[in-house]
C-alpha cells in the first residue's frame, strides 16, 4: 500500500497525544475521589465494573483517529487489471517426442491440460491464438477472445514428426499481424508462449525470429517440458528425448522474454498460472481512501455509543 498525500499521516501523532490525555484524566479522577460515608455498603451492592469497559470508548476513538489519518493520506493499493486488447499466441511443439510419458500422462497431454487451465484463468478480454509445429508449423486458431475456439483447437493436437521451432515462432509472429513501422507505444501488448521439449531442427531460424520479436517488442516466454530421462519407442528402439532448456532460454533472452522449466504436470500448471498473470493482467494503483474514511466514521460512532452506554458521557 502507498499514499498519494503521505503528509496526512502526521495526524497519526494525535493518537499518542490522546493516549497521554486519557491517562492523565484517569489519574486526576483517582487523585480527587468523592467522599461517601457509606462507600463499603455501596460497593457491596453494586455490580463490579469490568476494567475493559473504562478503556473501550477511548480505544475505539483512537482507532477512529488512526483510520482518519490514513484516509487523509489518500491510500492506494496495487491491483491486477485486464490488459485491453492484449494478444498471446501459444506455440506448442507436437513433435514425436511429445508422446514421452516422463510427464504424466504424456508430455502432450500435460501441455494440453495446462493450456486449458491457462484459458480458464486469463481475462476474457485477452486474445489467444494457437500454433502447432513439428516439421512445419500450422495456425490452428488466430488470436481471438473466443477461448472456447482455442480450447477446441487444442483437442486436435497429436504428436507427429520433427521440431521446427523457428517455423512455429515465425507463424505465430505473423498471426499477430504486427508491422515494424507501427508505433509500439500505442500498439496493444502481445507475447508468444513457446512450449517445446527438444532441440530445434531449424535453430538458426528460431534465433532470427527471436531477434525480430525483440525489435517488435513481442517477448517470447519459453517452457522446456520433460525430464533428462524421457524416452519414446520408435521402430522397436528406445530413444532418449531430453528437453533442451539452454536453447529455449537463448530464445527467451534474445526476445526479451523469460525461460521456464517444467519436469512434471504440476510445475507446468504453475508456469502457465504465472504466465497468465504476467500476460493477461497488469498492475494498476487504485485509491482506497473511502474504505478508511468509512471505517473512521463507524469507529467514531461505536466510540460515542459505547461511551454513553457504559459511562453516561462522551469519551
Amino acid at each position: 500500500m502507498s499514499f498519494i498525500a503521505p503528509l496526512g499521516l502526521l495526524v497519526l501523532f494525535a493518537v499518542p497525544l490522546a493516549l497521554i490525555a486519557h491517562v492523565a484524566a484517569g489519574r486526576r479522577r483517582r487523585r480527587y475521589p468523592v467522599r461517601f460515608p457509606a462507600l463499603a455498603t455501596l460497593a457491596a451492592v453494586a455490580a463490579p465494573e469490568p476494567r475493559w469497559s473504562r478503556h473501550l470508548p477511548f480505544a475505539l476513538l483512537a482507532l477512529a483517529l488512526a483510520a482518519l489519518a490514513i484516509s487523509l493520506a489518500r491510500p492506494e493499493k496495487t491491483v491486477q487489471v485486464a490488459v485491453e486488447r492484449a494478444s498471446v499466441v501459444l506455440v506448442t511443439d507436437i513433435s514425436r517426442s511429445m508422446s514421452a510419458t516422463d510427464v504424466s500422462p504424456t508430455r502432450l497431454e500435460a501441455a494440453r491440460g495446462a493450456a486449458e487451465n491457462f484459458l480458464d484463468k486469463v481475462p476474457d478480454e485477452l486474445r489467444v491464438g494457437l500454433v502447432a509445429f513439428s516439421d512445419s508449423a500450422q495456425t490452428l486458431q488466430t488470436p481471438t477472445t473466443d477461448h472456447d475456439a482455442v480450447s477446441s483447437a487444442l483437442q486436435t493436437l497429436q504428436p507427429i514428426a520433427g521440431t521446427a521451432t523457428g517455423a512455429g515462432l515465425g507463424t505465430a509472429l505473423n498471426d499477430l499481424r504486427i508491422r515494424g513501422d507501427e508505433d509500439s507505444a500505442r500498439r496493444p501488448p502481445a507475447a508468444l508462449v513457446l512450449l517445446s521439449d527438444g532441440s530445434a531442427t531449424d535453430g538458426a531460424a528460431a534465433d532470427r525470429v527471436a531477434a525480430d520479436a525483440k525489435r517488435l517488442r513481442v517477448p517470447i516466454y519459453t517452457v522446456a517440458l520433460g525430464t533428462p530421462n524421457g524416452t519414446i519407442e520408435l521402430q522397436g528402439r528406445t530413444l532418449r528425448v531430453p528437453p533442451d532448456p539452454d536453447a529455449l532460454e537463448r530464445i527467451a533472452t534474445a526476445s526479451g522474454g523469460q525461460a521456464f522449466r517444467a519436469e512434471d504436470s504440476d510445475q507446468l500448471d504453475a508456469v502457465y498460472d504465472r504466465l497468465g498473470s504476467q500476460i493477461g493482467t497488469k498492475p494498476e494503483k487504485r485509491e482506497i481512501t473511502t474504505y478508511f474514511a468509512g471505517a473512521a466514521l463507524l469507529l467514531l460512532g461505536a466510540a460515542l455509543v459505547s461511551s454513553l452506554r457504559l459511562g453516561g458521557r462522551l469519551p
